[in-house]
């Protein structure tokens, strides 16, 4: 299966530029968002399975312990939960036409960028700007 997707990958990345984005790349991506979205769903299911699973008993330690892995868990599902809409908005633009191009400029963002994190919305450009000035509008 993983030669199979980086077959289709590096296929992808042999189309022209001029062929950016084309109905053939874009069933890609959306399948993979679909996938992704899938994928993340019932990671956070176990999760929260996990968490439901009250075995409380025990020394400090045991309890303690039980308590840290409590707040890992919540932690992972709160860091999931923040992609679910990152996948649907990203499924919103392929419907839309907008995606694969950059929210601030309009440039294409790029096959490689969108093969490693298939939700980003900026280029490398637009990114590396938003998060140099990022610092300025941090909360102190």
């Amino acid at each position: 299966m993983a030669n199979k997707v980086m077959d289709k990958e590096n296929a992808l990345l042999a189309m022209p530029d001029a062929e950016y984005m084309n109905a053939e790349q874009l069933s890609f991506f959306e399948s993979l968002l679909r996938a992704e979205r899938l994928k993340v769903l019932a990671h956070l299911d176990e999760l929260k399975k996990e968490i439901h699973r009250s075995d409380i008993s025990g020394d400090e330690a045991d309890k303690a312990m039980r308590e840290e892995e409590l707040r890992l868990l919540f932690r992972q599902i709160d860091r999931e939960s923040r992609l679910l809409p990152k996948i649907d908005d990203s499924l919103k633009r392929i419907n839309n036409g907008d995606y694969g191009y950059c929210v601030e400029s309009g440039e294409p963002i790029g096959l490689r960028r969108l093969l490693l994190r298939p939700t980003a919305e900026r280029s490398i450009e637009a990114k590396t700007k938003q998060e140099q000035l990022e610092p300025l509008y941090r909360k102190k």
